[in-house]
């Protein structure tokens, strides 16, 4: 009896052990196809978030719309996007946290424009190619705004990132927004040069990770986790930068399949590591660029009557509490 009983017990630990195993919350991530992104697959391929206490699922979605909208209705749990886009998206009611800054662009982005423009005030008046609704549009528009000029100053023409390039190597038009390669092509043609870069502008274009207020509260903890296997990827793209280049692009995959390709296109960003992230967020009382970036994003978005959280403030959506 005593037999039977042990292993009754024995049989109801492991059925415990296995139904909460199951019950262990996988941890979706949506992002685009951008190099910025690369240390979460080495962090997935080397068993860091697991040996952090996460389980993360990774999902590339190119569509902005869609996977804010995913994030915002609880279908996919953190989302990786520049820091301005988010303030579009968000739903009164349903406020989101910046819990982790991913990487700074430092001239992967710019404008590329004819090389009888030599200043942004100079784009007055001229054909300017870049995404609406994009960072792309934030950014000329933070530049504008620095000129004393509005978008209403310049002709608009909405195209991708990509297509912007692609117009104005084709003369098509006067400038584009536009990122790497099609920032270093632009400037290769012979009526063109670049702009302005990201590289003048630090922290105007960073990428972020949030999430909704609900998941930093509830799942607090596995957001710290998940934080540190951030670290541990950058510690070990360092440390191993071969075979680390090799997980990021096979990860990534798409046009940065090509590890040289996509080793190539990273000497525009930087990867923020847990010192630079602290100097981003700042703090409360002495905020860091984080702030300024986001608040600019709120003042030009809504005024384009894209912002639909009435009085959204930077100190709403910026959380210190995992980078620290």
């Amino acid at each position: 009896m005593f037999k039977l009983f042990r292993h009754m017990a024995l049989a109801a630990i492991a059925l415990l052990m296995v139904a909460g195993a199951a019950q262990a919350k996988t941890f979706k991530l949506a992002h685009s196809t951008w190099v910025g992104y690369g240390p979460f697959y080495i962090a997935q391929a080397k068993g860091f978030f697991k040996d952090a206490g996460i389980d993360v699922e990774l999902t590339i979605m190119e569509n902005t719309p869609l996977k804010m909208g995913a994030l915002m209705a609880g279908q996919i749990d953190m989302v990786a996007s520049t820091a301005d886009e988010f303030p579009i998206y968000m739903k009164p009611g349903k406020p989101l946290k910046y819990i982790l800054a991913v990487d700074n662009s430092k001239g992967g982005d710019g404008v590329v424009s004819n090389s009888t423009i030599k200043s942004v005030a100079d784009l007055k008046g001229m054909t300017v190619a870049f995404e609406e609704g994009s960072v792309s549009q934030f950014f000329v528009n933070a530049l504008l705004k620095e000129a004393g000029l509005t978008q209403a100053d310049i002709t608009h023409v909405n195209m991708t990132a990509t297509d912007a390039g692609v117009a104005f190597v084709a003369q098509r038009v006067d400038a584009a927004v536009t990122w790497e390669p099609h920032l270093t092509q632009g400037a290769k043609t012979d009526h063109g040069h670049i702009l302005v870069s990201s590289a003048e502008k630090p922290g105007l274009i960073v990428d972020v990770v949030a999430v909704q207020e609900k998941t930093a509260k509830t799942y607090a903890t596995e957001m710290k986790a998940f934080v540190a296997a951030w670290q541990k990827a950058l510690d070990f793209l360092r440390s191993n930068p071969d075979e680390a280049y090799e997980l990021m692009a096979k990860g990534v995959g798409g046009w940065l399949a090509d590890p040289n390709e996509f080793k190539a296109t990273v000497t525009g960003i930087e990867y923020l590591d847990m010192t630079r992230n602290r100097e981003m967020f700042g703090s409360a009382d002495q905020p860091g660029k984080l702030y300024k970036t986001l608040g600019d994003a709120i003042e030009i978005w809504s005024s384009f009557g894209k912002v639909q959280v009435e009085g959204l403030k930077p100190a709403d959506v910026i959380d210190h509490n995992f980078i620290n």
